[in-house]
């Protein structure tokens, strides 16, 4: 099937929505009620307190055009909006969750498509999953909003940026919403009006389709940077073009093995310079940049890996356990060691060969252990010029587990839809290659510890497409 799952926007496709300053200025007592309660009382005018809500969110609206970061409410709140006002953080955290669904459901007239419901139905008659990937700042109005419409059954996964804490068109956020799935982002569609946001985003995914339904709200910034593949005018539309898309023939299948998995760090890239401008920052610091805490740094990074702290608090507490304490010291220190993160070096080859697996109809997935986030790698991957050719990245992070654990191999496994027989793994350290065979992966070792064991052992990462599933793949498509 050459689609599994539709993804859409919320809204401007689901729903249209605009707004006046008249409008506004009618739904203003509800918010001031809800400060009010909360024990904020700021003494403006109604038209004083619309200005102020309105440059706040103008403002953090521009700041996150830039870091695609999607903060939680209470932030924007205190740091946006009230940013002038002396305002308990503790008050915040308790209601500013209900301040932004107010404003985000009642500052803008939202009314859903007519034909949405027949669409959604039909959709899935077709036997295709139907998931949304919403920017928005609250988590409740998506899910209200749906359930007032009576369609919010149709949809799962359901994605905000409100949760992920980060926004179209990062791919990372499309990349979730197909693990959440189980399908590969080769497999879906996305329906959205942004070009910017919800095209780019998709087709810098890898998604087959991405479809601009128009809509006539002028967000007040540049909408380019992609060409849809399909623009409607009706939801209704949308289906001519599903019936179509599942009525192409399937590409043969490339022989027993249906997807390869790759280990990313010291398999894709190298960092042949990490660690030394650390060093010479300690060293410069007057301390000892010996590597003397091993222990402590892998218990470090095991919680960073799983998830358990951010990236941020890792590098802090790296820093400070090599003796920096000054606060503007250990800033330093952490860029240096985000500098050292991002000076990656692709390993000859991987553009080319990936790019010839991907044409020859092989799955690709990533199964990394990394306190990096998917946006970070993705934005490696991007560089390198192979950032769209993944149909499954599974994270440590994201998954809560480090590599042997089966965890990561079986979820990119179940997205990917293929079973261990149909897939190998790619990798370099013993732990990792072993716990693909204890899953039943196939594997290849490359840059490999020298007592690792693989099925297969490659010197060059091009040497991957003369392996001999890869040469039964290429003569099955010539016969073909």
């Amino acid at each position: 099937m050459t689609i599994q799952a539709v993804f859409f926007d919320m809204g401007g496709t689901i729903e249209t929505f605009n707004y006046s300053r008249e409008s506004r200025l009618k739904a203003v007592p509800g918010l001031r009620t809800r400060l009010t309660a909360a024990g904020i009382d700021l003494h403006l005018t109604d038209e004083q307190f619309l200005d102020l809500v309105s440059r706040g969110m103008k403002k953090y609206h521009q700041w996150r055009l830039q870091s695609l970061e999607e903060l939680p409410g209470w932030r924007i709140w205190q740091e946006y909006i009230l940013a002038d006002h002396s305002i308990s953080q503790t008050v915040l955290r308790a209601n500013a969750e209900d301040f932004m669904m107010y404003y985000e459901r009642f500052f803008y007239d939202r009314q859903m498509r007519p034909e949405i419901p027949a669409v959604l139905e039909a959709i899935q008659k077709m036997g295709l999953k139907i998931g949304l990937i919403s920017n928005v700042c609250s988590r409740g109005q998506v899910p209200v909003n749906l359930e007032q419409y009576g369609i919010r059954h149709y949809f799962d996964p359901l994605v905000l940026s409100s949760e992920y804490g980060r926004r179209k068109p990062d791919p990372a956020i499309f990349h979730h919403a197909a693990r959440l799935a189980n399908v590969p982002t080769s497999q879906c569609a996305y329906v959205g009006d942004r070009i910017s946001r919800d095209i780019m985003g998709a087709q810098k995914t890898g998604f087959r389709l991405a479809v601009q339904i128009r809509h006539d709200y002028d967000h007040g910034e540049p909408d380019e940077g992609a060409v849809p593949d399909a623009i409607i005018g009706q939801m209704t539309e949308l289906l001519d073009i599903l019936s179509t898309e599942l009525s192409r023939p399937v590409a043969a299948q490339p022989g027993f093995i249906r997807a390869l998995l790759f280990d990313a760090g010291d398999v894709l890239y190298h960092r042949p310079q990490r660690g030394r401008q650390f060093r010479e920052f300690l060293d410069q610091m007057g301390l000892d940049p010996t590597d003397s805490h091993q222990a402590e740094k892998e218990k470090l990074a095991h919680q960073a890996f799983r998830g358990q702290i951010s990236q941020d608090e890792y590098r802090e507490a790296l820093v400070r356990l090599y003796g920096v304490t000054e606060a503007e010291q250990v800033e330093c220190g952490k860029q240096v060691l985000a500098a050292e993160d991002d000076d990656v070096q692709f390993f000859p080859g991987v553009k080319e060969t990936l790019t010839t697996l991907k044409e020859l109809g092989f799955l690709l997935g990533i199964v990394t252990d990394t306190a990096n986030s998917v946006s970070t790698k993705l934005r490696w991957f991007e560089s390198g010029g192979f950032g769209t050719l993944w149909d499954s990245i599974i994270s440590s992070k994201e998954i809560g587990a480090r590599k042997p654990d089966p965890r990561l191999y079986r979820a990119a496994l179940q997205q990917l839809g293929v079973s261990a027989e149909q897939a190998i793994f790619v990798g370099h350290k013993i732990s990792e290659l072993d716990g693909a065979h204890a899953v039943g992966l196939k594997t290849v070792a490359f840059n490999y510890d020298k007592s690792a064991q693989a099925d297969h052992y490659i010197e060059n990462f091009s040497d991957l497409l003369a392996l001999p599933f890869i040469v039964r793949t290429v003569k099955q498509q010539v016969l073909v």
